[in-house]
C-alpha cells in the first residue's frame, strides 16, 4: 500500500500545506468517515459542516474554508480536480489480470507484446495487435485485426469485434461490445435485407468504455470516437457517430446513426439524440432529453419533463391533449381583437 507523505502530495499539486507535513497518507476517504491516514476534500460549502467534524488525515480545501478546518489542510484552487490527481497514486484497483493465465488462444498471426497480462480463457484472434503493458480480463474476445494499443486495460468479458482499434490508455469495463454491426436494413415488400456493416469503431487515447455499453460498427465509414472521452455504462453509440475529444456521456443514453457530437460536450443520463445531426463544440444536455434537430449554438438544452405528483401529471396530460384545441381558441380570439383595434373608417 502506497503511503505518501503531505509534503509529496502538496508538492504534486503546488498546494499550501497547513499542517504536519510528515504526515502520512494511505487513502481516500469522505469527510465524514475518513481516518487519519486518509485524505478527503471539500470542493462545495453546503458541506462544510463535515468538514468542521472531519477525523481525516488531511484535507484539499479552497482557502475560504480553512478556518474551518481542524486538521492539516491543502489549499488548492479546485479540490475535487486536486482529489482526483492524488486518488491517482493512492489507486489500490487490482490489475485486470495477472501474467498469462489457463485456456488462453492466441492465434499464432497475432502480435502480442511480452509485457501484456491475459486472463483466463481470453481468445486473440488472426492478425490482432496487442501493445506494451496491455491487461486483458478473463473471458475476453479479440476479433481478427484488432488493435488495442499500449498501457490499455480491458476488463473481464469483453468483446471486440474484427478491426477494432483502442487508443494508448484507454479503459474498458466488463461486458462491453465494440465494433457489432450497427443498425443496417433495407427493405424489400415488407423484407428486411441485411446491409453489411463494413466499416469499423476507432477509439483514441485515454478513453473510458462503461461498463454493457455498445459501440456498433461503421456500415461504409467508420464509428470514430475522439480522445479522453467518457462513456458511462449502457451507453448505445450507433453506427458512423462521430464524438469529439474529452466530451462525456452519461449512462443509458442513446445516440443514433452518423450523428456527429462535438469537443467539450456534456450529456446527461437517459439522453435519445436523433440520427444525422450535428451537435456543436460545448454543449451541455440536461438527463432525459430527446434531441430532434442539430445544435448549433454551445450552450445548455433541456427537454425532459421533471416528476409531480401523480394527480397534477394526469391534469397536466389531459391539458396537453387539448393544446391544439387551445390554440386555435387563441388564434380566433388574436383574429377578433385584431378586428376591433382598427379604426372606424369614414363612412361609419
Amino acid at each position: 500500500m502506497a503511503k505518501l507523505t503531505l509534503a509529496f502530495i502538496a508538492e504534486q499539486l503546488d498546494a499550501q500545506l497547513v499542517g504536519d507535513a510528515t504526515a502520512l497518507i494511505s487513502a481516500v476517504g469522505t469527510l465524514e468517515d475518513a481516518t487519519g491516514s486518509q485524505l478527503s476534500f471539500l470542493s462545495n460549502s453546503k458541506y462544510r459542516k463535515f468538514l468542521q467534524s472531519t477525523q481525516a488525515g488531511a484535507v484539499l480545501i479552497k482557502a475560504e474554508d480553512q478556518s474551518y478546518c481542524p486538521v492539516n489542510a491543502l489549499i488548492v484552487k479546485d479540490p475535487y480536480v486536486a482529489f482526483a490527481k492524488i486518488a491517482q497514486l493512492l489507486d489500490s484497483t487490482p490489475a485486470a489480470a495477472y501474467g498469462r493465465g489457463q485456456n488462453i488462444v492466441i492465434d499464432p498471426s497475432a502480435s502480442v507484446a511480452d509485457s501484456a497480462v491475459i486472463g483466463p480463457n481470453v481468445v486473440i484472434s488472426a492478425g490482432a495487435v496487442i501493445g506494451e503493458n496491455v491487461q486483458i480480463g478473463a473471458g475476453c474476445f479479440v476479433g481478427e485485426q484488432a488493435h488495442i494499443a499500449d498501457g490499455c486495460k480491458v476488463w473481464p468479458n469483453v468483446t471486440l469485434y474484427h478491426g477494432v482499434r483502442l487508443g494508448k490508455n484507454c479503459l474498458v469495463h466488463s461486458g462491453a461490445v465494440i465494433g457489432a454491426d450497427g443498425f443496417g436494413f433495407a427493405n424489400e415488400r415488407g423484407r428486411w435485407l441485411k446491409i453489411p456493416q463494413v466499416g469499423t469503431v476507432i477509439i483514441g487515447d485515454d478513453t473510458e468504455i462503461g461498463a454493457n455499453t455498445t459501440i456498433d460498427r461503421g456500415a461504409l465509414g467508420d464509428t470514430v470516437i475522439g480522445n479522453n472521452v467518457i462513456l458511462d455504462n449502457q451507453v448505445q453509440i450507433a453506427h458512423n457517430v462521430q464524438i469529439g475529444d474529452h466530451t462525456a456521456i452519461a449512462g443509458c443514453t442513446v445516440v443514433a446513426g452518423s450523428t456527429k457530437i462535438g469537443r467539450y460536450c456534456i450529456i446527461g443520463g437517459a439522453c435519445a439524440i436523433n440520427g444525422h445531426m450535428e451537435i456543436c463544440d460545448g454543449v451541455q444536455i440536461t438527463g432525459m432529453s430527446m434531441i430532434i434537430k442539430s445544435i448549433t449554438e454551445k450552450g445548455i438544452y433541456s427537454s425532459g419533463t421533471p416528476a409531480s405528483t401523480n394527480l397534477e401529471w394526469r391534469k397536466n396530460s389531459v391539458r396537453f391533449r387539448q393544446l391544439d384545441q387551445m390554440y386555435q381558441k387563441l388564434r380566433e380570439l388574436e383574429q377578433q381583437m385584431a378586428v376591433l383595434s382598427q379604426p372606424p373608417s369614414k363612412d361609419e
